[in-house]
């Protein structure tokens, strides 16, 4: 199959491809994102993410053709770009000349089933998103709820640092506390809030490997709204010795997770 080239810095394709990289409205309402480098991209289409458009320089064919070649293949459109054209699309400072437009994935039904939630409340920064997916989706937890003022998670940072764990995660979305609360209630799930305080029951001492739960994470440096603190029905915490005040967002959900996951029987994973 030939594949057309593209030389000039102006071309729509090009230009309508880079505007995803700035702003999660223009995200939203195109439903795409934008995925970049040679193990990311294949790691898209081998995930079964819809691929829209790839583009590629002639660089990144010779030096990453193991990696592309499944890109070119699930593509609906790909390009071959001039080298000087790849800074556009690029969101690092070297980059290697692999890009993909990826179509925002709908939540699946069987995510619904899932026995383990984690819920993220006002989460603001991409790394610490980026790392607590990409540790979620590693310890078997895929079903995501974001509430409130989350960052985007199909940012530029969130998806280069989830390592490819958004192509494979199901995420629900929440205005408010209490919507999220009513419909993981709904579903059976026991809301547990994760709070600094030694007061609370320690998350060493839930049962995790019996009953349906769905732990709470809040905002880096604010940490769960009141909202969110009245609708769980319990407050748990995670035991600290020194004279740290809490955990960084990320190290306090990596916590939460395997804890939840390490009693879970191997192959049950897969539903939460």
């Amino acid at each position: 199959m030939e594949v057309e080239r593209i030389t000039s810095r102006k071309s729509p394709v090009v230009r309508d491809a880079a505007s995803l990289l700035q702003k999660a409205e223009k995200r939203s309402e195109a439903g795409l994102f934008m995925a970049e480098g040679a193990r990311l991209c294949a790691d898209a289409a081998r995930s079964g993410t819809e691929i829209a458009v790839c583009f590629y320089t002639e660089t990144a064919e010779k030096k990453y053709g193991e990696y592309l070649r499944p890109v070119i293949r699930t593509a609906e459109q790909t390009y071959c770009i001039a080298e000087h054209i790849a800074p556009l699309l690029s969101d690092t400072k070297h980059p290697q000349g692999i890009f993909c437009v990826c179509k925002i994935p709908h939540n699946l039904p069987e995510a619904r089933a899932a026995a383990r939630v984690l819920v993220l409340e006002n989460v603001q920064d991409p790394a610490n998103m980026g790392t607590i997916l990409r540790t979620a989706e590693a310890l078997g937890v895929l079903c995501i709820a974001l509430v409130g003022a989350c960052c985007d998670i199909f940012s530029p940072k969130v998806v280069r640092g989830s390592m490819g764990a958004v192509f494979r995660l199901h995420f629900e979305r929440y205005v408010r506390a209490e919507d999220c609360a009513d419909a993981l209630g709904r579903r059976g799930l026991t809301a547990l809030a994760t709070v600094p305080d030694d007061r609370a029951v320690p998350i060493t001492e839930i049962p995790f490997e019996t009953g349906r739960w769905a732990v709470w994470i809040g905002n880096e440096g604010n940490g769960l709204t009141e909202a969110a603190l009245a609708v769980c029905a319990q407050r748990v915490t995670i035991p600290m010795r020194g004279r740290a005040e809490s955990f960084n967002a990320s190290t306090a959900a990596a916590i939460v997770l395997w804890e939840m996951m390490r009693k879970v029987k191997e192959g049950d994973a897969d539903h939460g």
